[in-house]
């Protein structure tokens, strides 16, 4: 019964009031070995994986359909690879694979984790605005975001391995899918997640650590781009599973 709950069981809706996603870059090969066999690494130029951080206000976050009051306002933080899967049907589904997942409340630790795969902690996290300056830290997971929203001749980062924001932009999170991996029975659950009015803006990052990649022995990330919406409307539909053959 907990196994059937896991695989999210019904659709969920929220208003993102702000969605602030961060791209980091690592050469391919550092990110293989963390993927499962059934997905494949969503690549640029066959050279660069990406892993995103997503940094995510939401508002109302309750199964779809339940009326406003019955939602809950989180803040959620998800730590994604960027992946394919190709589907019974043969198509090629692109989306994000779950590494890693946190909260600001126990109560959304507890419910993420009972119905999903996707591995919810919950941390300290502290939000800040000055003037243009948006800062996002935590002392428990030991992270530390400063961008300017100034939205004004933004260039990419220094390394970016793009050569605008436009080739930039095709590996802003979230993607259309998100995938979970019972290695064990080899059933993919697959989520698609459905928006509107989905424009993501470039964002100035002026600081930026993440102890996160430490501990999956992940060095020297590359931050490839920083995009942010606000108050949009999102809702997940009810994930399906397919059994991957070998």
């Amino acid at each position: 019964m907990l196994s059937f709950l896991k695989n999210h069981p019904f659709a969920v809706e929220a208003t993102f009031e702000s969605s602030l996603v961060l791209t980091f870059a690592f050469s391919k090969e550092h990110l293989q070995e963390l993927i499962p066999p059934c997905l494949s690494l969503d690549t640029f130029n066959d050279k660069w994986a990406f892993c995103a951080v997503a940094m995510v206000q939401t508002k109302n976050l309750r199964p779809k359909g339940f009326p406003l009051f019955l939602g809950n306002d989180f803040f959620l933080i998800g730590y994604r690879i960027f992946v394919r899967y190709q589907n019974k049907k043969g198509k090629n589904l692109r989306g994000l694979y779950i590494l890693k997942s946190e909260t600001d409340k126990k109560k959304m630790e507890w419910l993420g984790n009972l119905f999903t795969h996707y591995k919810y902690t919950t941390t300290d996290i502290c939000l800040a605005t000055t003037g243009t300056n948006m800062e996002i830290s935590s002392l428990l997971s030991d992270f530390h975001l400063i961008a300017n929203l100034n939205q004004d001749n933004i260039s990419l980062p220094e390394h970016s391995p793009f050569k605008d924001w436009k080739e930039a932009r095709h590996f802003a999170g979230p993607l259309p899918f998100t995938f979970s991996v019972n290695k064990d029975s080899n059933d993919v659950l697959i989520i698609e997640g459905v928006r509107t009015n989905w424009i993501p803006t470039p964002l100035n990052v002026i600081e930026q650590h993440f102890s996160f990649f430490k501990s999956f022995q992940l060095e020297n990330p590359v931050l490839a781009n920083a995009f942010i919406i606000k108050n949009i409307p999102y809702y997940w539909k009810k994930g399906y599973i397919e059994k991957w053959e070998k």
